[in-house]
């Protein structure tokens, strides 16, 4: 069933989802979410992403910051070619994905977000842990999702971290590690020693930081590698990437409602909690030199670490404030900013029609199913099609399609012979599919609007601007949800909120024209320029 507003968002998505952020979180594949990055593909999916997990998500939904140290470092210790997923060379050895090649760096990032989307197994629990053990209605589960995502706003600063700060001589490795253990710790709380909506939302923000700060890492490797390639080729990096976390997603998918019903949520929760330690044992695949201890001095003086602060706050500037990298950034902005209703829909599905856990684990599984549907349909029909144009079909007919949940609300599907449950299945997958589809050139808008020496950190600032509209979007939907008066228990207006959300959706196309002409980049704007 669709969750809110336009297409392509996940609120864990990314971020989460998003997604993403997480979202997070309807990045439902990210994770995700991120959301995580958070509103990722799956936004508009039945289940409302409550974690940035996803990726991202989340979205979603879902990307990276950190990768080029050449902007930070003298030029003595510049490694370009350590640190960066490799490219494939002819006569490769590796295996391929989504016309990539399956070199250690690229299994590890794979992984990376392979474990993002399977962290969706606790996506479900943390919903009914919230409504059901803590009593919080529609309007505070909103807000603590979205105060969850608060992690991926900040990723340029993880990025800065890593590159300046590299631990025990690595500046990938080390941060991997320490990222799986984070998770860990935020899953083993909630588990054990939470009991109240804060330590709650201390928690899930534990576990988006190890998120956010792990897909800053890996994602630093593929934005290096799609600079200067072709759109084309910078989608097939992108699928390689929320292809894993879809994939992450199906494994994860069912038994996150099963187990809900069987153990409960604790139980689910501790299970959980194994799951980040993936990550920190992927950090061997990385193809990474030890940085010598004179150089890590070097890096660690306080004289050299300000400097270094500055030059790069002062390089950051100077390419956003550019036209042609603000103005795509402010439309991307305003397309996630759009509100949900995710929140109101979880609880009036839940309380109202009466959707068990087991249940809505089958729903999840189909739309992790639809979510990597999603990215195959981009990665071989969409990643050639001018970014406009995905933008304008895929939110318009998403804003269309999302209006279908008035069905499900006014009950008219069960006048067509209907159930609620097919009803919902069948609707959760079409819009799954479109919206992950829509999310993906996203990504690949951000990767194109980064010029040379900033890839990683312009990358990572314009992907924590769009999670910080898809924040935005939960917070305004949390807002609307509570003007409108819709609870745990009264859904008279949920209609109206539907309505409102989804038609808002439409509010960015006019700024359309903000975006990249096809073809087009910052590298090939400045050599017209020039």
């Amino acid at each position: 069933m669709a969750s809110g507003s336009s297409a392509g968002r996940d609120p864990y998505d990314e971020e989460a989802a998003v997604r993403r952020p997480l979202e997070l979180d309807a990045r439902d594949a990210a994770a995700a979410s991120s959301s995580s990055d958070h509103r990722s593909g799956s936004s508009q999916m039945l289940i409302p992403v409550m974690l940035p997990i996803v990726a991202s998500v989340m979205p979603r939904y879902q990307a990276s910051t950190k990768g080029d140290a050449s902007n930070i470092y003298s030029e003595e210790w510049r490694q370009p070619s350590t640190d960066v997923v490799c490219k494939s060379k002819p006569g490769s050895r590796y295996f391929t994905a989504f016309g990539v090649d399956l070199s250690p760096d690229n299994m590890a990032v794979a992984i990376v977000y392979f474990v993002q989307g399977v962290l969706g197994l606790a996506r479900l629990a943390v919903s009914f842990y919230l409504k059901d053990d803590l009593h919080l209605d529609p309007a505070e589960t909103a807000v603590i999702s979205g105060f969850s995502s608060l992690p991926w706003l900040i990723k340029p600063l993880y990025g800065f971290i890593s590159d300046s700060i590299p631990l025990f001589g690595y500046r990938r490795r080390s941060y991997l590690i320490l990222s799986g253990f984070l998770g860990a710790l935020s899953w083993s709380l909630m588990a054990t020693v939470v009991n109240s909506k804060y330590g709650a939302a201390f928690s899930i923000l534990l576990g988006s930081l190890s998120v956010a700060f792990s897909d800053v890492v890996v994602d630093s490797m593929v934005v290096e590698r799609a600079r200067g390639e072709s759109q084309s080729t910078s989608g097939s990096l992108q699928s390689l990437c929320w292809g894993s976390s879809a994939f992450g997603g199906i494994v994860s998918a069912y038994f996150s409602g099963s187990l809900v019903d069987t153990y409960g949520v604790r139980f689910v929760f501790g299970v959980t909690a194994f799951l980040p330690l993936m990550t920190s044992a992927v950090a061997v695949l990385v193809n990474e030199h030890r940085i010598p201890s004179g150089e890590r001095s070097i890096l660690h003086s306080g004289s050299g670490f300000v400097e270094s602060s500055k030059q790069h706050i002062r390089q950051l500037w100077t390419s956003v404030k550019q036209p042609n990298i603000f103005l795509p950034t402010l439309f991307i902005f305003l397309w996630q900013a759009t509100p949900q209703s995710d929140s109101a829909m979880f609880f009036f599905i839940t309380n109202k029609l009466g959707f068990t856990p087991e249940f809505l684990g089958r729903v999840k599984l189909v739309t992790s199913i639809a979510s990597l549907l999603g990215v195959g349909l981009y990665n071989y029909f969409l990643k050639e099609v001018p970014l406009r144009k995905i933008f304008l079909v895929t939110t318009i007919i998403g804003s269309a399609l999302g209006m279908t949940q008035i069905l499900l609300v006014t009950e008219l599907n069960r006048h067509f012979g209907i159930s609620d449950e097919w009803f919902s299945i069948g609707d959760s997958l079409i819009i799954t599919v479109l919206g992950q589809a829509s999310f993906m050139p996203v990504l690949v808008l951000a990767a194109k609007l980064c010029p040379p020496g900033m890839e990683a950190t312009l990358f990572a600032t314009l992907m924590s601007i769009s999670n910080a509209g898809s924040v935005t979007g939960g917070l305004v939907g949390a807002g609307l949800t509570r003007v409108f008066g819709v609870t745990r228990d009264t859904f008279g207006n949920l209609p109206l909120l539907i309505v409102v959300c989804n038609l808002s959706s439409l509010l960015p196309l006019p700024l359309l024209g903000f975006l990249l002409e096809e073809s087009d980049s910052v590298d090939n704007r400045e050599t017209k320029h020039n």
